[in-house]
């Protein structure tokens, strides 16, 4: 499998504090890959990293073996890299259909084309018809993240980054969120998630890496690593995953 996006002795930092340690990844076409690890392992810093939202040198992070490290987010989308960031980040004040047409307009400016639409976004998630007029602040949390997750769809993504999808929501609305994946990797997207449920990655996903402290302690096929093996490249040597 070629990658379609790969970072290779990734290092970012915020000023002196170095966030994260050499990471190399690689995520194919149509292929789901989890990111987990506890809180301040350096999960969100790569997506970061990877957006252009931090500084790193431009053989750091490729797309299609091109060197695109450092490059201005703008130009990532153009690229075909879009995020859905962690806390969602809408437009108040804004509609739910507002929010979602910012999102076509700035791909036809940046000249991005494909196939998802507000027809085929409201099959995906039918309750963003519904609450077309609604303004964001008014609706839940499950429903304002299928509102970032489909501005992310509408940059016409080959590459879609979920930093923490799940966080704070209801179960019944996480497993809606995730049973949309299929269908968005459906026509070739590379989605990658930052995940901490565990049980919820490994299964949402092809294959994981575990991050600890900036550096990636654990790769593999999703369904081949064993809790054991988490649990120790999750929190270090003598913990477990329950």
């Amino acid at each position: 499998m070629s990658a379609l996006l790969s970072t290779h002795g990734l290092v970012a930092r915020y000023g002196d504090f170095q966030a994260l340690y050499g990471i190399d990844t690689e995520v194919g076409e149509g292929e789901a890959v989890a990111l987990i690890g506890a809180n301040g392992a350096g999960k969100s810093t790569f997506l970061r990293a990877i957006m252009g939202l931090l500084p790193v040198d431009p053989d750091m992070v490729r797309i299609d073996g091109q060197p695109m490290g450092g490059t201005p987010t703008d130009r990532m989308v153009q690229k075909g890299v879009a995020i859905v960031p962690e806390g969602r980040r809408l437009f108040r004040g804004m509609t739910v259909e507002d929010n979602l047409r910012v999102a076509i307009d700035r791909a036809e400016h940046l000249g991005r084309s494909g196939g998802w639409s507000l027809e085929r976004l409201h099959k995906l998630f039918p309750i963003l018809r519904d609450k077309a007029r609604t303004p964001v602040q008014s609706l839940s949390g499950g429903q304002q993240q299928m509102v970032s997750i489909g501005r992310a769809l509408l940059c016409q993504p080959r590459i879609l980054l979920c930093d923490e999808i799940s966080l704070g929501l209801a179960p019944k609305v996480i497993r809606e969120i995730y049973a949309a994946l299929p269908e968005i990797r459906a026509q070739g997207t590379a989605v990658i998630v930052v995940e901490q449920d565990v049980g919820l990655a490994q299964s949402a996903s092809d294959r994981l890496y575990c991050m600890l402290e900036g550096r990636v302690t654990l790769s593999g096929r999703s369904d081949a690593v064993t809790r054991d093996q988490i649990g120790e490249a999750y929190f270090g040597a003598g913990h477990a995953v329950v």
